[in-house]
């Protein structure tokens, strides 16, 4: 059984197919799907989609939050909104964090002072709620790791980590779990590489993040979408550079889901 701990099922680029990439998946053995939202207007299609296809994907579950890269075009009133619709669903079998939230510094066209402010009051919510997050580290890690320090959450998984060893370490003590996906695959995924090699198994889940990060076999098509079915190739690529078998690998990611995403006990 697979879980692939970050699926944005939402996106456009399923719109039209959503039933099939979500088969390929089922036969592949992806039993499980976290869809994080990443904007105000789609958390209740978010959730429509847990509880549509709750029966072909039995461990599909959801997080709420407005992603750094959507806090251009977020409103001061999007933090009421989102702490609301979080208490609207606390007790939905399948909410299981707060997220997708954290910060960008990787892009130029982002108001850093906005996205802060609105990684803090998010952080506010998974503590108010005490809810773990899913958040998005890109070339941020010392400030994230600052904002955790200041405003504590019980936790949860640095989605895509690409930071030095020391900030592994920091996030790790903060019982945060770091998310591997396509870039694994890539040759010149040194860091990442290393990190998958050398950190106990405890410390890591498996991702996707389609349709975005798409494996190394998707680079030369023309199509290059990513979709959660590739899960277990990319499973397959971790294993071999931790040189242990899936079986243990995939025992692993449900293990480090249950402990950092503790609602998904109800259903794992």
């Amino acid at each position: 059984m697979w879980f692939d701990t970050h699926c944005h099922m939402d996106a456009p680029e399923f719109a039209d197919d959503l039933s099939l990439v979500l088969a390929r998946a089922a036969e592949q053995g992806v039993t499980g799907i976290l869809i994080p939202a990443v904007r105000v207007k789609d958390y209740e299609k978010v959730v429509s989609i847990v509880d549509q296809w709750s029966e072909l994907i039995p461990q599909i579950c959801f997080s709420l939050g407005v992603h750094p890269l959507y806090t251009n075009e977020a409103v001061e009133s999007d933090i009421a909104t989102t702490r609301d619709s979080i208490e609207k669903y606390i007790h939905h079998p399948r909410m299981v964090a707060v997220g997708e939230i954290g910060l960008d510094y990787f892009v130029d066209f982002l108001d850093n002072t906005k996205q802060e402010w609105f990684f803090e009051e998010q952080l506010k919510i998974a503590r108010d709620f005490d809810l773990p997050i899913v958040m998005h580290v890109r070339k941020s890690q010392d400030q994230l790791l600052k904002r955790l320090r200041m405003i504590p959450v019980s936790g949860g998984i640095a989605h895509a980590f690409n930071g030095s060893f020391v900030q592994a370490e920091n996030f790790l003590k903060l019982n945060f779990v770091f998310g591997f996906g396509g870039t694994i695959t890539y040759d010149r995924s040194l860091q990442i590489k290393r990190l998958a090699k050398e950190y106990p198994i405890e410390s890591y889940v498996l991702e996707t993040d389609s349709p975005d990060i798409p494996p190394v076999w998707l680079m030369d098509e023309d199509h290059r979408r990513n979709e959660p079915a590739h899960l277990p190739r990319i499973a397959e690529v971790f294993a071999r550079e931790r040189s242990i078998d899936l079986e243990t690998l995939a025992k692993a990611n449900l293990d480090n889901i249950k402990r950092v995403l503790p609602r998904t006990r109800n259903f794992l």
